[in-house]
């Protein structure tokens, strides 16, 4: 069943009562959400309260677990009330500023606050600053982290952008997913919310005693939305009782959202014939020779390139082997590759690694497998496990070729890329070369000076 698309709804709605989820059988077979598999929790939110609504009581039992937990708070929540004669946009940043960090504090005194300030209602034109963000914060937690957001399917623009940047980051990252959701409560019905789930996993988390009253003492802090600013038109109740009533439960739920399947480098493709400049940037050929010149042997017969874009590099590479296996997972980039070059000694592979290996393996056997500026495109594990796979290939030749400045929105440099690789690979490292732009490494059986297949 597809998730159908929110209605639209306003806050003052009379919604859907609190007693239809109170008999819902959904939320009683729910799985029980386990905390002992995590070592720090990052809660996303759009605006402050979102934190407290979906997972106040889950930043409660963290911390009562020993679990490190920070709120990011993506805006300011300074255009909840735009009609209001009282309270402009700055007075409303101001309180609402105050009342998360006491909302938070409420609820875990160490808990760290990072407020982010990206936009009321134009979260989703920043929605790469927010990765980037999230990125961060992950990479600074020690351990197992679950990442909780709103839902992509949450109904508010800002709520699904926040919930879009989570996915993101938590996938570069390694760190576990999951979706709370807010305004679906409001709307939706028990078929909205068994759509939502689908065959995904639905998580509950029964709150005990003290976790219960912290979060309704939280949601009491937000007092600018559970209570009128003023008497005046423009001041109303943002969240009247009967959108309280449905985070007033003794337990919150989660949903494990899915993967996107777009790769995140499509929109830059569409946007751009080369969004990296390979055709044009003395970089990129200065790179992209240097990168051909150091294969040691003169003569390969299939090579294996990892993340080719456009393709640029595929086609240098046909002049020192037989075939290129030219792999990305972009749509666009390999779309945008075959029309530049239609060599049949070129085969243009769309997958995801290492994911999709077994079917890349297909093409198999590589003399040399090629990543280049691609390692730190992929979170830790993946990166792990993609190596495991290089080692485990036959290839006698394997090239890594990165960028050495900040990569903003990915936890990996150049530096720790290649010492991932050198953890797994089992031939040995023949070449080092460190530029002030890039480092390039080989590791190899072979040597220029004649000895290896097809050697001199």
């Amino acid at each position: 069943m597809t998730p159908r698309r929110a209605p639209a709804f306003r806050h003052d709605d009379a919604g859907t009562p609190e007693s239809v989820w109170a008999s819902e059988p959904l939320l009683e077979r729910a799985d029980p959400l386990r905390l002992d598999c995590f070592d720090n929790l990052v809660v996303v939110a759009a605006h402050p309260d979102d934190e407290t609504l979906t997972a106040g009581g889950l930043i409660a039992a963290a911390s009562s677990h020993g679990i490190g937990v920070d709120v990011v708070v993506a805006t300011a929540g300074e255009a909840s009330h735009p009609a209001s004669p009282t309270h402009g946009p700055d007075d409303l940043r101001g309180i609402r500023d105050r009342e998360v960090r006491e909302a938070v504090g409420t609820l875990d005194p160490s808990a760290r606050v990072h407020r982010l300030d990206l936009g009321d209602g134009r979260l989703r034109e920043s929605i790469h600053q927010l990765v980037a963000a999230l990125v961060d914060v992950i990479g600074q937690t020690a351990g197992r982290t679950l990442v909780v957001s709103t839902c992509r399917t949450d109904g508010h623009t800002d709520h699904e952008a926040a919930g879009q940047a989570a996915a993101a980051a938590a996938w570069r990252t390694d760190a576990t997913h999951l979706e709370a959701p807010l305004w679906l409560w409001h709307w939706g019905t028990p078929e909205d919310l068994s759509a939502l789930a689908g065959d995904r996993a639905l998580l509950r988390l029964d709150l005990d005693a003290a976790a219960l009253a912290a979060k309704r003492s939280a949601m009491v802090a937000h007092a600018s939305q559970t209570s009128p600013l003023g008497s005046e038109p423009g001041n109303e109740v943002l969240l009247p009782p009967q959108v309280t009533s449905h985070f007033e439960r003794p337990f919150e739920i989660f949903v494990s959202p899915r993967h996107d399947a777009e790769s995140p480098f499509d929109e830059l493709h569409r946007l751009s014939g080369d969004p990296w400049r390979t055709r044009s940037s003395w970089y990129e050929r200065r790179k992209r020779d240097l990168t051909v010149a150091s294969l040691p042997v003169p003569r390969y017969g299939t090579v294996l390139e990892l993340g080719c874009s456009v393709g640029t590099l595929a086609r240098d590479l046909l002049e020192r082997c037989e075939k290129v296996v030219a792999v990305d997972e972009s749509a666009k980039a390999l779309e945008r590759a075959r029309r530049v070059s239609d060599s049949p000694d070129i085969d243009w592979v769309q997958a995801s690694v290492p994911e999709d290996w077994e079917r890349v393996a297909e093409r198999a056997p590589f003399d040399a497998v090629i990543l280049s500026e691609v390692g730190y495109f992929l979170s830790p594990d993946r990166l792990a496990r993609l190596a495991e796979c290089i080692a485990d290939s036959g290839a006698h030749t394997v090239v890594a070729c990165h960028w050495v400045h900040p990569v903003v929105g990915w936890p990996l440099t150049a530096r720790e890329v290649h010492r991932i690789l050198d953890e797994r690979m089992v031939v040995p490292r023949t070449v080092t070369l460190t530029d002030p732009d890039f480092d390039l490494a080989v590791w190899s059986t072979t040597s220029s000076w004649g000895g290896g297949p097809d050697g001199a």
